[in-house]
């Protein structure tokens, strides 16, 4: 993607079902688990670079000894710090007294991180910007062990206001507003009644204090928690957590918005956001990777048995499409089959915009993301010219000499690496027209195979957001190649709304198919259109929730996605830029041939999956127009 926006986070969570001298026969390694969960991590890193953590808890520790590990960074490479920072103390140990590193009993007691089970997460910042108090997991502590609470999610909810003025009529005072801190208070909340409701049972019953807590740790109902601390979320999410005892659970949203995987063997259980990071890490097959069902939990107990539990209703299926598009590493088969198809299915359109001139047009891509689907474009090309060979060789017949037939056979799309990404480049000059020179040169070209004022080149990117990059960067780059026509191809629809379930694009003002909308009703006179919708935008939010209405579609509705897509091209094209610029996108039916598991697709059709998102564009838009920069939610 060449235009930078931050999204999902991505979860790690690791249950070793043996006792540690298993590890350390079959393994050699009292780290068997840490090491798992770095790699695990490692492996997620494309889903979060603002910060990452990892929290361990240690199964049946006597009282007064640590039995919670957490450690986490907001530096610039946060994995590498938190592992780093572990192994400090684990090798200022190892040095101080090696051989107890040769005793089960010895790790188990005094080694930090050596744990039964892990959680771990990589941020994206949403909320809180960068401070190292956002960073998961978090936690809430107690002397109780079952009161303990340690939480990482990939989640947005659209409501989180209403969950928390829910924990202030309760008479709470949470220390903040942030969406991590509500939700870890709400589960808190109804981890404590749990707590309370077996205290009083086992009290009534005659057991005293000390034997009641054991009792508690081995009935408490996760699934019960879990019900009544959700029942009123609005948003997409794939939620874990550890109870202080050793139970731990993941829970997924009712539309399966945000992605979740497990594995069960006897010896561990293993939860991701991507199904080929356990593949790979745990040398197991597609098959043998279960998803985590819409409405769900997988629930681990401390004594190791593990059920998959059905938490609310499911509603109809909306799995984020751009997980498959962008997000999730091609590395899992039907993903890597759908970016392909998604770039296959751009073929005809490109084939028209270049005029079927395949002698004069050279095909590429933005580095990296849009690999997969460069190919299956150049896939789509070549059965395009497979078909005019056949034509031709059979229209020509026995009259096809063996030079003309060399020719036809040898015919194939002109291939060439153009664009090739730099090394990060920090904007810290300040000035606008210098930060604008430096932008503009993140990407470098290939040179001398263009021809100059002849060639046509197109360039595949998985999606289009703002057209930023585009615009100051790639195609000012482009156009020193000087081409005939440099056509940018988008493997995404035009994304015209904002994503309120874990992405981070809340401004519609961001979005440069909304601004090209915007200028299109002004050009045609049509300005009435956005004073309605915005006082349309103001009625709907004095309505309840669940029956409000999308107001932006209006914005849009005056226009074909051709005429917005070339008043799109317009505005990347500068003054500066020679070539003629064109821009194609994807259209819902293709992304929907292409993803048919993945129908969420709110960002481009407007959509939502839950009434939330309806409140989150309608206030986006009324943003807008008062010229607030602030996220609607």
């Amino acid at each position: 993607m060449s235009d930078n926006i931050k999204h999902e986070c991505g979860i790690a969570m690791l249950r070793l079902r043996k006792p540690m001298e298993y590890y350390i026969e079959k393994y050699g390694t009292w780290s068997y688990g840490l090491q798992k969960m770095y790699l695990m991590m490692e492996k997620q890193h494309n889903r979060g670079q603002d910060g990452a953590g990892i929290a361990g808890i240690k199964l049946d520790v006597p009282p007064g000894n640590r039995y919670i590990f957490r450690q986490r960074s907001n530096k610039a490479n946060p994995i590498k710090e938190v592992f780093g920072l572990i192994y400090q103390d684990i090798d200022a140990l190892t040095q101080s007294n090696p051989e107890g590193f040769k005793d089960s009993a010895f790790i188990k007691e005094h080694v930090p991180f050596a744990c039964d089970i892990y959680l771990g997460h990589l941020r994206y910042g949403t909320y809180g910007s960068y401070n190292i108090d956002y960073v998961h997991p978090v936690s809430r502590e107690n002397n109780w062990k079952s009161k303990n609470l340690v939480m990482a999610g990939n989640f947005n909810l659209t409501n989180v206001g209403e969950v928390f003025s829910s924990l202030v009529e309760l008479g709470q005072n949470p220390v903040d507003f942030s969406d991590t801190v509500t939700i870890l208070e709400n589960i808190g909340h109804r981890l404590d009644e749990e707590n309370e409701r077996l205290f009083r049972k086992f009290k009534e019953e005659g057991f005293s204090k000390k034997e009641i807590s054991p009792m508690i740790e081995k009935n408490l109902d996760v699934t019960s928690i879990l019900k009544k601390a959700s029942r009123n979320w609005d948003g997409g999410y794939a939620m874990a957590g550890m109870i202080g005892h050793g139970d731990a659970f993941v829970m997924r949203d009712p539309a399966g918005i945000r992605p979740a995987y497990y594995y069960v063997d006897d010896e561990v259980v293993v939860v991701a956001s991507e199904r080929p990071v356990i593949q790979t890490i745990f040398n197991v097959r597609t098959d043998n990777v279960n998803e985590l069902p819409p409405a769900s939990a997988i629930i681990i107990k401390a004594s190791g048995e593990t059920t998959v539990e059905k938490i609310r209703e499911e509603t109809e299926p909306r799995k984020c499409s751009f997980e498959r598009i962008y997000f999730s590493r091609g590395t899992d088969k039907a993903i890597y089959r759908e970016r392909k198809k998604l770039g296959e299915l751009l073929a005809d359109s490109v084939l028209k915009i270049v005029d079927y001139d395949l002698d004069h047009t050279v095909f590429s891509y933005i580095p990296n993301t849009a690999e997969s689907a460069f190919y299956g474009l150049i896939k789509g090309v070549e059965n395009y010219l497979n078909q005019v060979k056949i034509d031709h060789i059979l229209n020509r017949g026995k009259y096809l000499g063996r030079e003309e037939l060399e020719k036809i056979i040898n015919q194939r799309p002109r291939v060439e690496k153009i664009a090739v990404k730099d090394a990060k480049l920090r904007t810290f000059i300040t000035e606008d027209t210098s930060r604008d020179d430096l932008v503009g040169h993140i990407y470098d070209v290939t040179y001398g195979v263009i021809k100059r004022g002849i060639d046509n080149l197109v360039v595949i990117d998985d999606s289009v957001v703002r057209g930023t990059t585009l615009k100051k960067s790639i195609i000012r780059i482009l156009d020193k190649l000087d081409p005939k026509k440099i056509v940018v191809v988008s493997s995404s629809p035009q994304l015209r709304y904002p994503d309120c379930y874990g992405i981070d694009m809340a401004k519609l003002g961001d979005f440069i198919a909304f601004k090209a909308a915007i200028e299109l009703l002004r050009d045609s006179g049509k300005d009435s259109i956005i004073q309605s919708v915005y006082k349309g935008a103001l009625s709907e939010l004095k309505k309840p929730v669940e029956e409000m209405k999308n107001m932006v579609r209006d914005i849009y509705k005056p226009f074909s996605t051709e005429e917005i897509s070339a008043k799109i091209s317009s505005m990347l094209k500068s003054d500066e830029i020679k070539s003629e610029v064109r821009i194609v996108f994807q259209s819902i039916e293709g992304l929907h041939e292409a993803c048919p598991g993945h129908l969420g697709d709110w960002y481009f059709t407007g959509n939502y999956p839950t009434p939330g998102g309806n409140k989150v564009v309608n206030q986006s838009f009324i943003n807008y127009i008062e010229g607030r920069n602030i996220r609607a939610y």
